[in-house]
C-alpha cells in the first residue's frame, strides 16, 4: 500500500488506522471496524457521486480491513472504477485492490480485461507495467486466453520501455508456469532470445528466467541462447565490480543474473561450437579463481553471493562431465568447504561431491577427503550434514577403501539418528556386497549389521544374505558357525533368529561334528528364542525342526516332543498349528528315504541383482538419482552371488542420472509368507515379485498364445490400436550396427529380460517372453537427460530375407520423450521358419537440436523359440543316432571365457531354452539337452551335449539338428556364453 504523504492527502485513512491501532480489545476494534464500514457503504449508495479522490480514500480502507482478516463483500465495482482513472495514484489502487480481493472466477473479470486492455494499448509505460503487474498476481486462465498472445508482442516490441520489457517477460512466465498450454510459440521466441544482449540488466534478468522456463519444454525454440548466455556471462564474469555499480552485490557484479544464466546453460548439453566452448571453459576457471581470492568483504552478504556464483558454476561443470581438469579443481574446491565454519556450506559441498563421485574424471580426486568425511559423520551436530556426509561415504566407495567405509558406516550407526539408521542399513548391505573381498567377510558384516540395527535391517536384508550363503558351498560352513556364536548372546534380535534358524536347518550339519555345536545344542539354543518370537519366525523355525529330523536323526524324539506338545497342536494361530500337526505327522510316518527327499537342501537361487539397491532408492525418492546411481562400477568389482554380468554400457559411462527403467535391481521379494508344505523354508525368496511393467505374467500358455494369434488377413493390424507406420525404413537407410552390437546381443541369449544398451543420454531395457514360435517384447526407452528427445523414432529392420522368416509387428510411441521419461513400445514376434541374422532396432531421435541415430541388433535368436523337450536315455541315443549325417551335426571346442561353474553351466543351458536330461551321459561331469525349435513353418528337433573339462579349461559342444544351417548357428550362439 502507498504511503500517506502530505501531497496526497487521505488524512481519513490516516485517522482510521490510528483509531483501529488505539484501540484497547478485539471488541473495540470490531466495533469501530462495523461503524467504518456502514460509512463507506453508505457513501458508495449515495445519490451524491464520489469523486476519484473519495474512492480511491475508500478503497484503501477496504483494502486494509481484508488486511485484517475480515470479509469485504463490497466495494469492488468501485475498484473497477478507479482502473478508468488517468491518475496514477487511483489507478494503482484500483490495481491493487484487485489483485488482492478479486478472485479469478469473479463475474468482474470480464471488466477487469477490458480495463487492462485499454492500459496495454495505451503505450503509457506506467499503466503497462500496472497492468502486466495485474496480469501476473491474479494468473487466472481467462486472463491467460485474453493476453497470452499480446504479452509476447510488447515483449519484443522495439519501442517497449525497458522496465515493461522486464515486466511482460515476468508476467508471461507466470501465465506460462500456470497454463503452459495457453502461451503460444511463434517468431517472438526467435527474438526474445536478443534480449540477453539488451543493455539493460533487469530486462536481462527477467528474460533468463523466461527462456530457462520455456526450453525445458522447447529446447529446439531456444537452443541460439547458448551462445548468448555465455557471451553475457563472461561480461559479467571478467567485470570489475565498478563496472556494473547499480547491479554490484556487496563487490559481486550482478550475482543473481549470473546464477540464472548458468542455470540456463545446463539446460543444454555443452556447446558444439569450439570458440563458445572455450569461452565458456575460461568464465568456469575465472569462477574458480575468484573463489580462492580473499574475500572483499566480511559481511555474510558478500560470501553468499561468492559462493551461490560458485556452487552454480560447479553444477553445470558436473552437468557438461566432459572436462577432467574443471572437475578436479571444482573437487578440490569443495573440499575446502567441508571444514568450513558455516554449516550450510559443509551440507552443500557434501551434496556436490556425492555427485562428482559418480564421474570417472572426479572419482579418484573425491576419495582423497575420505578422512575428512568420515570426521563429519563422527562430529558433526547437524543430522542433515551427517547423512550428506553417508551418502558421500557411499557414493566414493570402490574396492579399494570398501572395508574401511564400511566399518566407519557400522561404527557410526551405533549412535546414529533413528530418522537414518534404516537408509544407513541398507547402504551398508549394498557396500558389503558389491565390494566383498571374500564371503566370510560379507557374512560377518552382515550379521554384525542385524546385531547393531536388527530393528532397521528390512527383509531385502537378510533374505539377501541367505541367497548368497545357499549358493555358495564355501561359506556355508562358515556362515553357520558365525550364527552359531552370534545365537549364544543374551539379548539376540529376532532377524538374527530368522537368518540362524535359516542357516542351521540347511547347513548345521557342516558344524555338527563339534561337541560345542553338536546336534542337540544347535536345537536348544534355537528353541530357547521360540516364545520371545513373532508368529513368522515360530513358523520359520518349525520347518527348521523338520529340517532337523532330517539331519540329525539323534534329535528325532526332542522335536517331535516339542511338535506334540499342546501349545503347539492346539495353538490359536493356524499357520503355527497346521505346521505342527504336519511336520509331526510327516516325521512319524514317512521312510528315511522319503523324508530326505521331501526335506533335501535348498536348491541354488536364480542368478539375479540385488534387490537392496531398488529398496535406497524407492527410500531416497527420484531425485536422489545421482548419489545411488549404479552407472559407475568399479571395475574390479563382481557382485557375489554370481550377479548377472554387467552390460559393455554399465561399466563403461558413468552417468548423474537415475536407473530410469528398474532393470538393474530385481523387485524386492514379498513377505516371508512361510509355507505349510513340509521341506520349504523362505520359498518367497526366490520369486521374483512383480513385475515393474506390464509383463505377460503367470498367464496360463493357452491365453498366451491366443493374445499373441496373429491377426487374420482381413485384418492385418487387428492386435495394434496405434499401427506403425508401413512405411518403415529398409536396411539402406539406416546406419551399421554399433561395433558392440554383437556383444550386447551375446549377452541376451541365455536370459530375456535387462539393459540392452546404455549411454549418457539412452537407456533401453527389455523384458520379454516366448512360448512355440510366438513372442512377445517389450522395449523401454529412458531418457537420462534433462532436455526432451524430440522426433523420437524407433523402428525393428528385417535385413536381407528375414522378413520372411520373422514377422515383428510393433505399436508406435511418443515423438517426444521428456527428460528424466521413459516411453515403452510392444513388439509382437512370430517366427514364419528358422533364421540366421537377428533384426535391427534403429532409433532416430533429437536431443538439443542435434540428430542422434542408434542401431542395435534385437535380441530375438532361434533359440528363444525353443521348446525344452524331456526324454529318457534310450529315447535320446536313438534320436541321436537317426541325426548321424555329417550335415546334421555341429562340434565345436573351446576355451572356457569364464570361471568354470556346474551351475552357473546349467542355468545358462537352461537359459538357452533346452531341457536338461538328467542320467543319460556316462559321465555325470557332461550335459545334456533336448529341445524343438518351433516355427509356424515346421519343427526343428535339437540334442546338444556338453562336456567340460575343468583341467584345461576347455568345453566340447556338439548339436545335431535336422537342419544343417540350424546346427551351425546354435553351437555359435551357445559357444560364446561359456
Amino acid at each position: 500500500m502507498p504511503a500517506v504523504s502530505k501531497g496526497d492527502g487521505m488524512r481519513g485513512l490516516a485517522v482510521f488506522i490510528s483509531d483501529i491501532r488505539n484501540c484497547k480489545s478485539k471488541e473495540a476494534e470490531i466495533k469501530r471496524i462495523n461503524k467504518e464500514l456502514a460509512n463507506i457503504r453508505s457513501k458508495f449508495k449515495g445519490d451524491k457521486a464520489l469523486d476519484g479522490y473519495s474512492k480511491k480514500k475508500y478503497v484503501c480502507k477496504l483494502l486494509f480491513i481484508f488486511l485484517l482478516g475480515h470479509d469485504i463483500d463490497f466495494g469492488h465495482m468501485e475498484a473497477v472504477n478507479l482502473l478508468s482513472s488517468n491518475k496514477y495514484t487511483e489507478k494503482q489502487i484500483g490495481y491493487l485492490f484487485i489483485s488482492v480481493l478479486v478472485n479469478s472466477n469473479s463475474e468482474l473479470i470480464r471488466l477487469i480485461n477490458n480495463a487492462i486492455k485499454n492500459d496495454l494499448a495505451s503505450r503509457n509505460p506506467t499503466f503497462m507495467c500496472l497492468a502486466l503487474h495485474c496480469i501476473a498476481n491474479v494468473g487466472s486462465r481467462e486472463m491467460g486466453e485474453a493476453f497470452a498472445a499480446d504479452i509476447p508482442r510488447i515483449l519484443v516490441a522495439g519501442d517497449s520501455m525497458d522496465s515493461v520489457k522486464q515486466s511482460a517477460a515476468l508476467c508471461l512466465l507466470r501465465l506460462y508456469k500456470a497454463s503452459p498450454d495457453l502461451v503460444p510459440m511463434g517468431e517472438w521466441t526467435a527474438r526474445v532470445v536478443h534480449l540477453l544482449n539488451d543493455q539493460h540488466m533487469g530486462v536481462v534478468t527477467a528474460a533468463v528466467s523466461l527462456i530457462t522456463c520455456l526450453c525445458k519444454k522447447n529446447p529446439d525454440d531456444f537452443k541460439t541462447c547458448i551462445s548468448l548466455a555465455v557471451s553475457r556471462l563472461s561480461r559479467i564474469v571478467s567485470s570489475a565490480s565498478t563496472d556494473l555499480q547499480d547491479y554490484t552485490y556487496y563487490f559481486v557484479p550482478a550475482p543473481w543474473l549470473s546464477v540464472k544464466l548458468l542455470r540456463l546453460l545446463q539446460c543444454y548439453p555443452p556447446p558444439e561450437d569450439a570458440a563458445v566452448k572455450g569461452r565458456l571453459v575460461e568464465c568456469l576457471e575465472t569462477v574458480l579463481n575468484k573463489a580462492q581470492e580473499p574475500p572483499k568483504s566480511k559481511k555474510v552478504q558478500h560470501s553468499n553471493a561468492k559462493n551461490a556464483i560458485l556452487f552454480e558454476t560447479i553444477s553445470l561443470i558436473i552437468h557438461y562431465d566432459s572436462e577432467p581438469n574443471l572437475l578436479v579443481r571444482a573437487c578440490n574446491q569443495l573440499g575446502q568447504f567441508l571444514q568450513h565454519r558455516e554449516t550450510n556450506l559443509r551440507y552443500l559441498a557434501l551434496e556436490s561431491m556425492c555427485t562428482l563421485a559418480s564421474s570417472e574424471f572426479s572419482h579418484e580426486a573425491v576419495k582423497t577427503h575420505i578422512d575428512t568425511v568420515i570426521n563429519a559423520l563422527k562430529t558433526e551436530r547437524d543430522v542433515s550434514v551427517r547423512q550428506r556426509a553417508a551418502d558421500l561415504l557411499y557414493a566414493m566407495c570402490d574396492r579399494s577403501n570398501a572395508k574401511q567405509i564400511v566399518s566407519e558406516m557400522l561404527r557410526y550407526l551405533e549412535t546414529a539418528d533413528y530418522a537414518i539408521r534404516e537408509e544407513i542399513v541398507l547402504k551398508v548391505a549394498i557396500l558389503a556386497e558389491k565390494y566383498a573381498v571374500d564371503y566370510s567377510w560379507y557374512v560377518d558384516t552382515i550379521l554384525n549389521l542385524i546385531r547393531i540395527a536388527g530393528d532397521y535391517v528390512s527383509e531385502e536384508v537378510w533374505y539377501r544374505v541367505l541367497q548368497i550363503v545357499t549358493n555358495r558351498d564355501d561359506v556355508q560352513g562358515y556362515a553357520a558357525k558365525t550364527v552359531f556364536e552370534a545365537l549364544q548372546a543374551p539379548a539376540c534380535h529376532e532377524n538374527m533368529v530368522k537368518v540362524g534358524g535359516y542357516i542351521l536347518g540347511e547347513f548345521g550339519n557342516l558344524i555338527a561334528g563339534d561337541p560345542r555345536s553338536s546336534p542337540p545344542v544347535q536345537f536348544s539354543l534355537l528353541h530357547s528364542k521360540f516364545h520371545l518370537c513373532s508368529v513368522a519366525t515360530r513358523a520359520l523355525l518349525l520347518s527348521t525342526y523338520i529340517k532337523f529330523i532330517n539331519l540329525f536323526p539323534e534329535t528325532k524324539a526332542t522335536i517331535q516332543g516339542v511338535l506334540r506338545a499342546g501349545s503347539q497342536l492346539r495353538n490359536a494361530d493356524v499357520e503355527l498349528q497346521q505346521r505342527a500337526v504336519e511336520y509331526l505327522t510327516l516325521s512319524s510316518v514317512a521312510s528315511t528315504d522319503v523324508l530326505a527327499t521331501v526335506l533335501e537342501e535348498m536348491p541354488p537361487f536364480p542368478e539375479r541383482e540385488s534387490s537392496i539397491l531398488a529398496k535406497l532408492k524407492r527410500k531416497k525418492g527420484p531425485g536422489a538419482g545421482s548419489a545411488l546411481d549404479d552407472g559407475r562400477r568399479d571395475p574390479s568389482s563382481n557382485d557375489i552371488n554370481g550377479g548377472v554380468e554387467p552390460t559393455a554400457s554399465t561399466v563403461s559411462t558413468p552417468s548423474p542420472s537415475a536407473d530410469l527403467l528398474g532393470l538393474r535391481a530385481a523387485p524386492p521379494p514379498a513377505a516371508p509368507q512361510a509355507p505349510s508344505g513340509a521341506g520349504n523354508l523362505l520359498v518367497d525368496v526366490s520369486s521374483d515379485g512383480p513385475a515393474t511393467q506390464p509383463s505377460l505374467g503367470p498367464t496360463p500358455e493357452e491365453a498366451f498364445l491366443s493374445e499373441l494369434e496373429p491377426p487374420a488377413p482381413e485384418s492385418p493390424m487387428a492386435l495394434l490400436a496405434d499401427p506403425a507406420p508401413a512405411a518403415d525404413p529398409g536396411p539402406e537407410d539406416i546406419s551399421p550396427p554399433i561395433p558392440e552390437a554383437d556383444e550386447l546381443l551375446n549377452k541376451f541369449v541365455c536370459k530375456n529380460n535387462g539393459v540392452l544398451f546404455e549411454n549418457q543420454l539412452l537407456q533401453i531395457g527389455v523384458k520379454s517372453e516366448f512360448r512355440q514360435n510366438l513372442g512377445r517384447m517389450y522395449l523401454f526407452f529412458g531418457n537420462k537427460t534433462s532436455v526432451q528427445f524430440q522426433n523420437f523414432t524407433p523402428n525393428v529392420v528385417h535385413p536381407g530375407d528375414l522378413q520372411t522368416q520373422l514377422a515383428v509387428q510393433t505399436k508406435r510411441v511418443a515423438a517426444q520423450v521428456d527428460g528424466g521419461a521413459q516411453v515403452q513400445q510392444v513388439l509382437n514376434i512370430e517366427c514364419l521358419r528358422d533364421f540366421l541374422t537377428p533384426p535391427l532396432l534403429s532409433v532416430r531421435f533429437r536431443y538439443g537440436g542435434a540428430p542422434q541415430s542408434l542401431t542395435l541388433k534385437l535380441p530375438v535368436t532361434i533359440n528363444k523359440f525353443f521348446q525344452p523337450t524331456e526324454m529318457a536315455a534310450q529315447d535320446f541315443f536313438q534320436r541321436w543316432k537317426q541325426l548321424s549325417l555329417p550335415q546334421q551335426e555341429a562340434q565345436k571346442i573351446f576355451k572356457a571365457n569364464h570361471p568354470m561353474d556346474a551351475e552357473v553351466t546349467k542355468a545358462k543351458l537352461l537359459g538357452f531354452g533346452s531341457a536338461l536330461l538328467d542320467n543319460v551321459d556316462p559321465n555325470p561331469e557332461n550335459f545334456v539337452g533336448a529341445g524343438i525349435i518351433q516355427t509356424k513353418a515346421l519343427q526343428v528337433g535339437c540334442l546338444l551335449r556338453l562336456e567340460p573339462n575343468a583341467q584345461a579349461q576347455m568345453y566340447r559342444l556338439t548339436l545335431r539338428t535336422s537342419k544343417e544351417p540350424v546346427s551351425r548357428h546354435l553351437c555359435e550362439l551357445l559357444a560364446q556364453q561359456f
